[in-house]
């Protein structure tokens, strides 16, 4: 009986691992070789059409990037991200050629974004890119960021503002460059304040040359072409002959971007007439030979 009993016991142990191993669903008993393998980590990319709160830098992370709607106070708008085609160990140096090919292409797209020039209002546009250990994992973005400033000049802070600048260029706008008041001498121009056209004023914004891809400007000759190309510039806005009567009508102010941003590949020259014998109280675009006439002293 004793015998029995333990052949009975023993035979039901044996169904009750073999009912364990028929319900294990069809795995083999080994836990760890099943599992779908994950993806390979990828490195981020940051996203067109938002907002960041911080000011611009010229390297992002992931643990720096925080993007928020533009509806919400924001001191960047980025206009685009596009990609490096030529594969290199490090990220584009200032001047390199890769960074400047960047910058032609934010250049096209931040103006596309606002409706005309990005220069033509107080705007600066600035290339980010990834970090060096975001580049050494893969990263071959490059950021376009559009922030508005308090004037186009030097002296210029960031402004904190609310709402998208897509279209902000379209039509008449805060940000629009337009009539100015000089401060200086006689000779020269040192500063450019932005006045209501309706008030007495001697200068006003007349549109953006593209300089050539050329050294920076330094000796006086290095100047010239820039002087030129804001002359032709003058003229077509306000309707005069682009001659040498020209420089009997009006001065020029011609603002080209600093240095290092040249480096970068900014090209785009701001131009200002400006009237140092007189003032006006309306804009002289379209005006004419009559609005700008050839002064005879």
């Amino acid at each position: 009986m004793r015998r029995a009993m333990t052949t009975l016991v023993a035979a039901l142990v044996a169904g009750a691992v073999l009912t364990s191993c028929a319900g294990a669903g069809g795995l083999d008993g080994d836990l760890t070789d099943d599992w779908a393998a994950l993806p390979p980590a990828r490195p981020f990319t940051p996203a067109a059409g938002v907002c960041q709160v911080a000011d611009f830098t010229a390297t992002v992370s992931l643990s720096a990037y925080d993007p928020v709607g533009c509806d919400l106070p924001h001191r960047v708008e980025t206009v685009h991200v596009g990609t490096f085609t030529v594969d290199r160990a490090t990220p584009p140096a200032l001047g390199s050629a890769e960074l400047r090919t960047a910058f032609v292409d934010c250049d096209t797209r931040a103006s596309g974004y606002v409706g005309d020039n990005w220069r033509a209002g107080r705007l600066r546009l600035a290339v980010a890119l990834p970090t060096d250990p975001g580049w050494a994992a893969g990263a071959r973005w490059y950021r376009c960021d559009l922030t508005e400033l308090t004037t186009a000049e030097a002296a210029a802070t960031v402004v904190t503002r609310t709402g998208s600048l897509r279209n902000a260029l379209t039509g008449p706008s805060a940000l629009r460059l337009g009539c100015q008041r000089t401060g200086g001498d006689a000779r020269r121009v040192q500063t450019l304040t932005p006045v209501d056209c309706r008030a007495g004023h001697d200068a006003e914004f007349v549109g953006v040359w593209p300089a050539p891809d050329r050294p920076y400007p330094i000796k006086d000759a290095d100047w010239a072409p820039l002087y030129a190309g804001c002359n032709s510039v003058l003229a077509r806005y306000v309707g005069v002959p682009d001659d040498a009567s020209l420089r009997f009508r009006s001065g020029v102010v011609v603002r080209p971007p600093g240095a290092g941003r040249w480096a970068v590949g900014d090209r785009g020259v701001r131009c200002y007439l400006w009237l140092s014998d007189r003032t006006v109280t309306t804009s002289l675009k379209g005006a004419g030979p009559a609005g700008l006439p050839v002064r005879t002293r």
